[in-house]
């Protein structure tokens, strides 16, 4: 199960996404993201009460990312691995 909020301000697009971001969910988020990028603003992707990350929704993180969205996380697991793929992304 997956919840995803979308958060329109003046200079950026927060998605705010709770629960687990699974293979099922990958593309819903995707879209999210991307539609909000055609929008011509920025794009911040918080994952606020992530249980779990599967390898899929990893790449795609890696992917946004890449791409320019702003990767946020809250918990301990979640937070680490965004800085890991932010690490892999400077690389």
């Amino acid at each position: 199960m997956i919840r995803i909020i979308t958060a329109e301000r003046s200079a950026y697009t927060t998605i705010t996404v709770d629960g687990q971001l699974s293979a099922d969910s990958v593309e819903t988020v995707e879209t999210c993201c991307n539609q909000a990028r055609q929008q011509g603003k920025s794009v911040r992707l918080f994952l606020r009460d992530v249980s779990l990350i599967g390898e899929e929704a990893r790449e795609l993180l890696r992917r946004l990312a890449a791409n320019g969205v702003v990767l946020k996380a809250s918990g301990i697991y979640t937070s680490y691995l965004v800085q890991m793929i932010l690490h892999d992304c400077l690389a």
